[in-house]
């Protein structure tokens, strides 16, 4: 018999319990219950941080009060056996020091902002630079970096956790305060939600997002350059040697940066192309065929062959960053004890493009007083 995701679910949940590939853990049936929560530790001002466990419909969680992290995200193979599949830390400090930006919320402008100015109705706004001399996901001390009020919930067969904060007018340099609100949910079927919903009393700019790592062979395991990606765009936005947009919109055909069909990532991110050569690998916006939608839409699959695992990932947003963790360097040592070097995880960043607020023909990313952002991401998971 074939096993997909629902028949790997049933075996589990008839044999009481699913092992894990890291370290040989046996783990309880996937269940449903509310969100348990326990202390991980503390920042240097006395500040707790708490993390959250989740599990529903054969997926498991672990979230951080600290930067909304996903700090753990566990899912079986094609044999019913779980294992972690994204990239974090083991404590708060390795988090505080050294993180990139490891399963966290990006705000308040998730990618990079040019020399980190933007005109917004005739006003000049400077904001915090920290990445050369741009801005990337917020500033110094962006939405990854604050600690965010926590509430779990339980709704019909979907459990969460709705986590909020307030960043006041002036934090990085951004006009305006933001109230904002992102959900968590998995659903019955063991889907990952993510809505995000933002207010403001000032005309701002927003672009919100998360970055996972994935390794869908399970954290630690080594490269995903043989993961398959497909992703539904037929044109990417290049970028300068900053990683900064020309304002192109270029075709993916003919390019690395077609992923029409599925493909093995390593299988162009050697090519001596200059866009690649630019990025290191592929660190570049994605314009989704499809658009700005009303709700959320298929716009990229994620396969990895040896475990049989996919994510499949539905957004109303126009873009996708796929960065393919060319910037882990092997000094970094995750949860499973094992070192993080060049491609060991990749990330599938839904979002409106870099740099909107200075490239007029992008979406706009403005959002003004008495309306609400909202945007919407599924990640679905097989196997």
């Amino acid at each position: 018999m074939e096993l997909n995701r629902r028949t790997v679910i049933a075996g589990a949940a008839a044999a009481g319990v699913a092992a894990t590939a890291l370290g040989g853990t046996a783990y309880a049936a996937p269940g449903r219950g509310r969100p348990a929560r326990t202390l991980f530790g503390r920042l240097a001002d006395g500040t707790k941080v708490h993390s959250w466990a989740l599990e529903n419909g054969g997926t498991r969680m672990e979230v951080l009060s600290y930067g909304g992290i996903v700090r753990s995200l566990e899912i079986p193979d094609r044999r019913g056996r779980y294992t972690n599949v994204s990239l974090g830390f083991g404590t708060i400090e390795e988090y505080v020091a050294s993180s990139p930006y490891f399963g966290a919320l990006i705000g308040r402008y998730g990618n990079r902002i040019d020399k980190g100015r933007f005109t917004l109705d005739g006003t000049a706004y400077q904001l915090s630079v920290n990445d050369g001399e741009n801005t990337l996901h917020g500033g110094a001390q962006g939405f990854d970096k604050r600690v965010w009020d926590v509430e779990p919930f339980t709704r019909g067969s979907d459990v969460g956790l709705h986590l909020y904060y307030t960043s006041v007018d002036g934090e990085m340099g951004y006009p305006g305060t933001l109230r904002t609100k992102v959900t968590y949910t998995l659903t019955r079927d063991g889907d990952w939600r993510v809505d995000y919903e933002a207010t403001t009393d000032r005309a701002t700019v927003v672009n919100l997002t998360s970055h996972v790592y994935w390794n869908l062979a399970g954290e630690g395991s080594g490269s995903i350059h043989d993961h398959e990606l497909t992703v539904d765009a037929s044109r990417y936005t290049p970028v300068d040697a900053g990683l900064i947009p020309t304002g192109e919109l270029a075709r993916v055909a003919a390019t690395p940066f077609d992923f029409r069909r599925a493909k093995p990532v390593g299988r162009d991110i050697r090519t001596a192309h200059q866009q690649v050569l630019y990025g290191q690998g592929f660190d570049h916006n994605w314009v989704l065929d499809k658009g700005i939608t009303a709700r959320p839409e298929h716009v990229a699959t994620l396969r990895d062959p040896s475990s049989g695992r996919t994510l499949r990932i539905a957004t109303n947003e126009p873009g996708l960053q796929f960065y393919s963790g060319n910037f882990l360097d092997g000094t970094l040592v995750g949860t499973s004890g094992r070192v993080y070097r060049q491609g060991d995880g990749l990330c599938l960043e839904t979002q409106h493009f870099p740099d909107s607020p200075n490239q007029p023909s992008f979406p706009s990313t403005v959002l003004r007083p008495g309306r609400t952002y909202r945007t919407t991401t599924v990640h679905s998971f097989g196997a």
